[in-house]
């Protein structure tokens, strides 16, 4: 606790580079989920429900896979290695966006797919098409699509396993806060990982704290228009 209240440059600087590399992951992830997601659950064709099928289970995809997998991609041997990407942000950034997009684009789906049940009679009596009613569904669930972006991030922000892979947890370069504290816990230096534990306790219970409070808010607004 003295170390956050004190204002610890080493702890902050930790802290400051995971939020970027979260937030940059799930930035990125939203750019290919959400359209995908909207797009498979509006869209037609043969293999459709095998493709949502697929995309539900990379859910669950194993960080360490996704580390490895990464890593292989990006090492010298690798097709992307002449890029020298590895143990650096962007690879960790990388790594969490390969996580992160199936949720985004699956709960995105999920979303758009039950609005678009609920409107598509009204939509196609006004003349409009399963592509152009897109807008017009997120926009409206536009709070439940917020919630997955926040579960996205949650899942980004508590990563250890692929970013410890491809990032190399290098001080001051790729050391982030779930790396941070698996090395010092193992050093014995309890008071960072704590510190950094605390800190990583206190994002986590907001943003599960802000999803609820956005779950109940657009429920009472159901109630309203009802």
């Amino acid at each position: 606790m003295l170390l956050i209240l004190s204002g610890d440059s080493e702890l902050w600087a930790i802290v400051l580079l995971s939020l970027k590399v979260s937030l940059l992951a799930v930035v990125v992830a939203a750019a290919i989920g959400m359209p995908l997601g909207a797009a498979l659950a509006v869209g037609r064709f043969p293999g459709r429900r095998l493709v949502v099928v697929l995309l539900n289970a990379l859910m669950g995809l194993p960080p360490v896979v996704v580390g490895l997998l990464v890593y292989l991609m990006l090492s010298r041997s690798g097709p992307l290695g002449v890029l020298q990407l590895l143990y650096t942000p962007t690879a960790m950034i990388i790594a969490q966006v390969v996580l992160v997009t199936p949720i985004i684009a699956a709960l995105t789906r999920q979303t758009v797919e039950t609005l678009d049940a609920e409107y598509a009679e009204q939509l196609r009596s006004l003349g409009v098409s399963r592509l152009a009613s897109v807008p017009t569904l997120v926009w409206d669930g536009r709070v439940a699509l917020l919630t997955a972006l926040l579960a996205g991030f949650g899942r980004a922000i508590a990563e250890v396993g692929a970013v410890i892979m491809v990032g190399g947890n290098i001080n001051h370069v790729t050391r982030v806060m779930t790396t941070t504290i698996a090395l010092e816990t193992s050093k014995g230096n309890l008071a960072l990982a704590l510190a950094l534990g605390a800190i990583l306790i206190g994002i986590a219970v907001s943003v599960t704290g802000l999803v609820s409070l956005l779950a109940v808010r657009e429920g009472q607004g159901e109630m309203r228009h009802a």
